[in-house]
């Protein structure tokens, strides 16, 4: 019953003209950058984040939440259509979903993406409603032991998930934490690495550094290696699945919608590692594993769930426990702070409209998406179209724009420009940014709730194995430190990627 009288506070908080109006902008503009290459959610959330201050909390929050698990439905309209993922978790959707098209199912494929979409974000939402209120009330039996030693787990983790060597990974995440480190100790006050530069005592911008290595790093690599000349755009004819369509994308998508609820909570996780998750399984389980890559109904419906539903359960750790479980999240959490909320637990008791009117939302969200996609293909392949040398200096003018005004900073958006250059070295040596940019926001975190319990503690530094929660953390955070150590564990790995390449 305090379910229902929740989810009814969420959907009298969403169903007003003005929230309403923000969420359908919000997942409009999710599908316009998911079907852009290049773009991202990401690179979106930035360039808009200084234009939501004018807006209260719940409407700012809609549209941006909007705009995350919009993408995730754009991204894979043009790569079915034309081979080209729109966003990064669409990679696998290419692989039968352009066979389909090629083989004259455009319309299958597009459906079957759209109602794997739908579904996932409806079951994902109630997952999030049912689990969040006791996860945070969990999260009030945490002190600052607890805190660091989530943490900890939580950067493990984003390294044991990431993509490509080890040793690159755990590299970023302690760059990560180093440039973290920048600005004015919140104990002794003293200024870190500042340089005696004024804009560097409250440390270096989330959104420039976020801007740089996702957007402009992209936009670099984009450039290097974009093609010129006309797409072979697949003809869409019939968009209404069979009964046996339906029957046959039944259980992948039921399968891609638990695993990527999954993963969407765990700290480098989210949409990208759910779709490739989600396609392995469906293969390894088939009765006809040869048929994938060749136009295999599956082949969509699992990753189109998985990463849908992944997108959105990443909003646990986020609003329960101020925790990103990726750079997406921690954009979102900046959001929140500018808006004078603290995330936390503390998140459903103190701020419920906002927290039941973005869950509310999503289901909104979900139905806007499910109208809007099939009958705007058209429009969405004709913008897919437009030179991308007209397009990146949009991107980048918004971008600064977006940094600048944040803090009227010339500093910032020269932060912007040379993250941006690093993001495309990154991309060049093969490092993925993710386990970075996580440890960047949790660093100083993690640093706060290290002294705090040390104080308290009086310097003793094993109060945090003395804590229970706290041990067990730290515990589960060693174990998946020594897995991803062992030599099968490493094969599997490097088998993974060459799959995933």
């Amino acid at each position: 019953m305090e379910l229902i009288n929740n989810l009814g506070l969420g959907f009298t908080t969403v169903l007003t003209f003005q929230n309403l109006t923000y969420s359908f902008f919000g997942v409009l503009l999710g599908t316009l950058i998911g079907v852009l290459p290049g773009l991202g959610p990401l690179v979106a959330i930035a360039v808009l984040l200084p234009f939501t201050f004018a807006l209260d909390p719940v409407s700012s929050m809609i549209m941006l939440a909007g705009i995350f698990y919009g993408a995730q439905y754009g991204g894979s309209t043009t790569a079915i259509l034309i081979n080209l993922p729109g966003e990064a978790s669409s990679i696998v959707t290419t692989l039968d979903g352009h066979e389909m098209a090629k083989q004259g199912h455009a319309g299958k494929a597009l459906a079957t993406a759209a109602i794997a979409s739908f579904f996932a974000g409806c079951v994902a939402t109630v997952i999030i409603g049912l689990f969040a209120p006791p996860l945070a009330k969990l999260a009030f039996q945490f002190g600052p032991a607890e805190y660091f030693s989530l943490m900890v787990c939580g950067l493990i983790v984003s390294v044991v998930l990431a993509s490509g060597s080890l040793v690159k990974a755990f590299g970023m995440m302690v760059l990560g934490l180093l440039l973290g480190i920048i600005g004015t100790d919140s104990q002794t006050g003293l200024q870190r690495f500042t340089f005696g530069i004024p804009e560097l005592a409250d440390g270096l911008s989330v959104a420039a550094i976020a801007m740089g290595l996702f957007g402009l790093g992209e936009i670099i690599r984009n450039l290097e290696s974009v093609k010129s000349g006309s797409m072979q755009v697949s003809k869409v004819t019939s968009l209404m699945p069979t009964r046996q369509d339906l029957k046959d994308i039944f259980q992948p998508m039921v399968r891609g919608t638990m695993l990527g609820s999954f993963l969407g909570v765990l700290p480098g996780g989210g949409a990208l590692l759910a779709s490739f998750a989600a396609y392995a399984l469906e293969k390894k389980i088939s009765a006809t594993p040869e048929q994938f890559g060749k136009g295999a109904i599956a082949g969509v419906a699992a990753p189109e769930a998985a990463n849908n539903a992944g997108a959105q359960t990443s909003f646990i750790p986020m609003l329960t426990l101020g925790i990103p479980s990726n750079p997406v999240m921690a954009l979102m959490i900046s959001a929140l702070v500018i808006q004078g909320i603290e995330p936390g637990p503390a998140v459903i008791s103190e701020h419920p409209e906002l927290f039941w009117g973005i869950i509310a939302s999503m289901w909104v969200g979900n139905l806007m998406l499910l109208v809007l996609n099939l009958p705007l293909v058209g429009l969405w392949v004709k913008l897919v179209s437009i030179p991308y040398k007209f397009l990146f200096p949009i991107v980048i003018i918004f971008a600064c724009i977006g940094v600048y005004s944040m803090g009227n900073s010339a500093v910032a958006v020269a932060t912007m420009a040379g993250f941006g250059v690093f993001g495309y070295i990154l991309k060049k040596l093969e490092c993925e940014a993710a386990p970075m940019i996580l440890g960047f926001i949790l660093g100083p975190m993690m640093e706060g709730h290290m002294q705090r319990a040390l104080l308290i503690a009086r310097g003793d530094v094993f109060t945090f194995f003395r804590e229970p929660i706290s041990a067990a953390l730290l515990i589960l955070a060693a174990v998946a430190l020594g897995l991803v150590l062992l030599p099968s564990f490493q094969k599997t790995r490097s088998t993974a990627l060459v799959d995933e390449d």
